[in-house]
């Protein structure tokens, strides 16, 4: 039971605080095993992580900072913004880290936002865009999709004189489409000045494609774009949190004017850098999602179970059944997956890509839990 805040026993927050619904991560792999007892290998296909974990080079880097952890780390980031600028041939000026992409995306939102702005974005991206608008209380104009990707048309014809923000997630999470360099070049070119695009490639390095857009065109072309990378997902450092932005120098500096002091760690920007510096290993991390995409999506067909073809580590699976009692199915199996209804996809689970025996894992553990949905149905 949630204690009444209205009450008079408690300090009363901002109105709009408890309209709010916090993001929700999935469950961690220790907690799922407590909840049902379970034994024997365990398969977390919920969160996007890399399987093959982090590179040797970050651990290595990690290990050399722990006697070091009695000191705070350096506020700026400096050599990790040095590296970052050098890599995507910007000024070091234009570069922000944070503790991981999703402080930016926050951080962005209370730079920006206003209770009179709005926030506009698609209605099957990201959350926490949406909750940045909550958390500033400004208006949430959420755009449908058109055959499950940004509907880039629609969105301009919604931006209006009180439009701050525009979030857009290239791939989309959970669906995993991506917007092309045609389609988002002529985006960023209509969109008026007073607004700032976010343009967040969490899932960039897994992409190979040649359509895919040159977001780093929009920063040398002094276009007001915000663009975020992470080391979460090819570098395999989701448990450090270390994200970045790109924006020009005057938008860097007004977002940095909200974050807090030593916000990222000694140990994650040590990480960091040694993760840029292995590029073996980001490219083993690709080319074991790619065969595995590839394995899963015939499986699936094979099932006959629709999925959203994807660009990412992840592919987004609806069933004609309620997709919760698949989830359940396939957890006590012990296979994790992420339930995405708060997305807007009742019947749908996101499924990480992992190894190639989690793969295996997950088509049977899910064949056997449609057996017994089919059978309780007959």
């Amino acid at each position: 039971m949630q204690p009444d805040m209205n009450s008079g026993q408690y300090p009363t927050p901002r109105p709009n605080i408890d309209s709010i619904r916090p993001y929700k991560p999935g469950k961690p792999t220790e907690q799922v095993v407590r909840e049902l007892g379970l034994r024997g290998p365990i398969d977390k296909l919920a969160s996007n992580e890399n399987p093959l974990g982090p590179s040797a080079k970050a651990l290595a880097a990690l290990r050399r900072e722990l006697g070091r952890l009695n000191l705070y780390p350096e506020d700026s980031c400096h050599i990790l913004r040095e590296r970052l600028a050098k890599r995507h041939r910007v000024d070091m000026e234009s570069v922000l880290v944070g503790n991981g992409s999703v402080e930016l995306i926050m951080m962005a939102c209370l730079a920006y936002l206003r209770p009179e702005d709005e926030l506009l974005m698609s209605s099957g991206s990201f959350i926490m865009a949406k909750v940045g608008s909550m958390v500033m209380d400004c208006r949430l104009r959420e755009i449908p999709t058109k055959e499950y990707r940004h509907d880039l048309d629609r969105m301009l014809e919604n931006i209006g004189e009180r439009t701050r923000i525009v979030y857009l997630d290239n791939p989309m999470n959970p669906i995993g489409t991506m917007t092309t360099r045609r389609e988002l070049d002529a985006f960023i070119r209509a969109v008026p000045p007073q607004v700032l695009v976010i343009i967040d490639e969490a899932y960039a390095e897994y992409i190979t494609s040649k359509q895919y857009p040159r977001s780093f065109d929009y920063y040398n072309d002094n276009r007001n774009v915000l663009i975020l990378r992470t080391f979460s997902k090819i570098y395999g450092l989701a448990g450090i949190r270390v994200g970045y932005g790109v924006a020009r120098p005057a938008i860097i500096e007004t977002i940095g004017k909200v974050r807090i002091p030593f916000n990222v760690n000694r140990a994650a920007q040590a990480a960091a850098i040694a993760a840029m510096d292995d590029k073996a290993h980001a490219a083993r991390s690709r080319k074991q999602v790619d065969a595995g995409r590839k394995y899963l999506s015939k499986e699936l067909e094979q099932l006959k179970v629709f999925y959203i073809p994807s660009f990412t580590n992840f592919l987004l699976v609806n069933f004609a059944v309620d997709s919760q009692v698949v989830f359940e199915g396939l957890q006590q199996r012990g296979v994790i997956t992420r339930p995405v209804k708060q997305y807007g996809f009742p019947n749908a689970l996101r499924v990480t890509i992992g190894t190639q025996p989690q793969n295996k894992r997950f088509v049977k553990a899910l064949t056997a839990v449609l057996a017994d949905i089919q059978r309780a149905g007959d």
